[in-house]
């Protein structure tokens, strides 16, 4: 058996196992496979951002590839790097690729777990809603 399709079955038999679980909160086997395309995506444009603003402070300000990478890597998880650009230019792209490269990985965070907290606030609806229809029922004498 191949390595790829054992994690996939396993992913599914933990899914199937939640769904028997949780009726509100099902997956199928095509949205199994809808997050694993959308961690590609998100993989994909954060690395873009990435190499873009690599190639950009290495033109710009001369830094080694690797310390070109090493500062974009700190201005995308929001640390900041370790120096200032010596150039203007350096320091106008610094400053514009610290919101890219900050905007990107926001967003590919909330692209690939978007559906995850959707279906968490679906099922947490759910139950408020059956609270609800419980303390209507008992005519709002609710117990704590």
């Amino acid at each position: 058996m191949r390595r790829d399709s054992f994690d996939k079955a396993t992913h599914l038999n933990l899914i199937a196992h939640i769904s028997c679980r949780c009726p509100a909160f099902h997956m199928r086997q095509d949205n199994v496979r809808s997050v694993y395309r959308r961690g590609l995506i998100a993989l994909a444009f954060v690395a873009s951002v990435l190499a873009v603003g690599t190639l950009g402070i290495h033109l710009l300000e001369g830094y080694p590839y690797v310390d070109s990478f090493y500062f974009m890597a700190m201005l995308a998880t929001a640390q900041g790097p370790a120096g200032t650009p010596a150039t203007d230019a350096g320091k106008l792209f610094a400053s514009l690729m610290a919101f890219v490269s900050v905007g990107a990985v926001v967003a590919s965070l909330g692209y690939l777990f978007g559906p995850f907290f959707g279906a968490v606030w679906r099922v947490g609806v759910l139950k408020v809603e059956e609270e609800e229809a419980r303390v209507k029922k008992e005519g709002g004498n609710a117990k704590p």
